[in-house]
């Protein structure tokens, strides 16, 4: 098993791509494929179990206290990441669909994913993932009235705060209830430690499910609605180069260390798809297109998310040299 585990991990992104591809081909060839958008939930939420059960809550206790990182990232993610969100998204405002689409996505910090990928390429995982929750409930709180400036009342109408309350039980507090409650068995009982390294084996498997998923059930929507989703393309990936130099940016001004900045920039660059596709689903007939719209940048960041890990490692040791990171937990 300690061996299967290494071998996926060691071809992790490899099996990502393929789960996309499989999830692709099953969308577009399956017309009943769909129906698993009901299984996005329960899998993502499996994910992130075994995503908080990956750093000890004494670790996340001290990153908490890590003011300076958490500074950073409430600046680049509710302060920059807003105002280039707007920006980009002047390119479909004549679309409503399309610009409620990308403003929710892009205006969702990502608190799953992106804790992988900064590890992979170097970055404090950990302090994301103390983060994590802070990042969901601020999202919560702000997205209403990020969308209330920008499309005006009429945009808010449309977002019911159900659906985001209950994401945020669903995909939050119960698997991080449920991460300390199996970590504090752990200390105790046999039954608790076999939980706990059995999901954490299982990390790059549920990741696969969880894209597997997500890309199969919205495939064929995407499919159909091809020629506008085209335009997306650009504004998402001038999106993902333009926060990952402002999280360079950021992380000099507060002066963090090669780790911390480089869990930024993934910070900035990466959005919640998962979580708020449950979110797009629920919208009006309306804005019907709007969980193809989130599906397509959720597709273009994982791609660039693969070059990522690759390019900025090299970008930070020559931009900032690789210095010995000071006040970081195990990363």
């Amino acid at each position: 098993m300690t061996r299967l585990v290494a071998v996926l991990e060691r071809h992790q992104i490899a099996l990502y791509l393929a789960a996309i591809a499989a999830g692709g081909a099953l969308g577009l060839l399956a017309p009943g494929a769909h129906h698993l958008e009901l299984a996005i939930e329960p899998v993502l939420a499996l994910l992130l179990f075994a995503t908080f059960l990956g750093v000890p809550f004494a670790a996340i206790g001290r990153s908490l206290r890590d003011g300076r990182f958490l500074g950073a990232v409430g600046v680049v993610n509710f302060v920059i990441v807003p105002l280039v969100a707007y920006g980009l998204s002047r390119f479909v405002a004549d679309e409503p669909a399309l610009l409620f689409g990308v403003l929710l996505v892009l205006l969702t910090p990502c608190i799953d994913y992106v804790i992988v990928f900064a590890g992979l390429a170097g970055g404090a995982s950990d302090r994301l993932l103390a983060a994590a929750p802070l990042l969901m409930l601020a999202q919560m709180l702000l997205l209403p009235i990020y969308l209330l400036i920008f499309l005006g009342p009429d945009g808010v109408a449309v977002v019911e705060v159900g659906p985001f309350v209950r994401a945020f039980l669903l995909l939050i507090v119960v698997p991080l209830s449920a991460a300390a409650l199996v970590q504090f068995l752990a200390k105790r009982r046999r039954s608790g430690r076999v939980i706990e390294r059995s999901m954490l084996n299982l990390m790059v498997p549920l990741m696969m499910a969880t894209l597997f998923t997500v890309v199969a059930s919205q495939a064929g929507a995407v499919g159909a609605a091809g020629p506008q989703l085209l335009m997306l393309v650009p504004i998402y990936v001038a999106f993902l180069v333009i926060m990952v130099f402002v999280g360079l940016l950021v992380g000099r001004v507060f002066r963090l260390d090669v780790p911390a900045t480089r869990a930024l920039a993934f910070s900035g660059a990466t959005r919640n798809s998962l979580v708020v596709l449950p979110l797009a689903l629920a919208l009006p007939p309306a804005l019907a297109l709007a969980p193809v719209v989130v599906v397509t940048q959720t597709l273009v960041e994982l791609v660039g998310m693969v070059a990522l890990v690759r390019i900025l490692p090299r970008i930070t040791r020559e931009r900032l040299g690789e210095q010995t990171p000071l006040g970081s937990f195990g990363s």
